[in-house]
């Protein structure tokens, strides 16, 4: 599946979304490790590391002033709001990476996915769903890295994000990473079926 270095080649930027908590960095991860030739976008955030996170590659982490700057210029594809923090994806690597024909994967949430739709309506997109509520809201509150309060936000907002689902094109469900990632792996390098 592999084997070649355009074994994964496919000119189509995929966006997957789903709420805090429902293990889209996992996934990617395990997505990054199937098939590395996948354009993987790194998004632009206000908020401060978390342990472990390193800039660049997780994300660029910029201040507000540089981020608004970045909306005027109109080079950011979408950005959003979320639990008190902004996010936004860099238009011009993820066009060049199109242009070369590499398919490329932009992780987002629910507001910035709408954006992309209406932007890029030939994008797909992905949500990613836990195998539970119940699941979910155990993910969230064992993390730790967050007060109660933040925690409560991203429940709340999770609960929106799953009624939506209805707005993708597909739906993976997280019960199992590797199950997860090579279901998306199908679907960021699959052939369109129109179906």
């Amino acid at each position: 599946m592999d084997g070649g270095s355009g074994a994964c080649a496919r000119p189509r930027l995929t966006v997957l979304s789903g709420p805090s908590g429902v293990g889209k960095s996992s996934v990617l991860a395990e997505l990054r490790r199937l098939c590395p030739q996948v354009f993987y976008s790194v998004s632009v955030t206000t908020r401060q590391p978390r342990p472990g996170e390193v800039d660049g590659e997780h994300y660029h982490f910029i201040d507000a002033d540089r981020f608004r700057r970045m909306i005027e210029a109109g080079e950011l594809l979408e950005h959003a709001e979320y639990a008190g923090n902004l996010y936004g994806s860099p238009w011009a690597p993820i066009q060049e990476a199109l242009d070369r024909g590499v398919p490329a994967i932009l992780e987002i949430e629910l507001q910035g996915a709408r954006q992309v739709r209406a932007a890029m309506p030939q994008a797909q997109l992905v949500m990613l769903m836990p195998p539970s509520w119940e699941e979910l809201v155990a993910r969230l509150t064992s993390r730790g890295t967050e007060d109660p309060a933040v925690v409560s936000r991203r429940l709340e907002a999770a609960r929106s994000e799953l009624a939506a689902g209805g707005e993708f094109d597909e739906v993976v469900v997280n019960s199992d990473v590797h199950t997860a990632a090579r279901h998306l792996l199908t679907l960021v390098v699959g052939s369109h079926t129109g179906a």
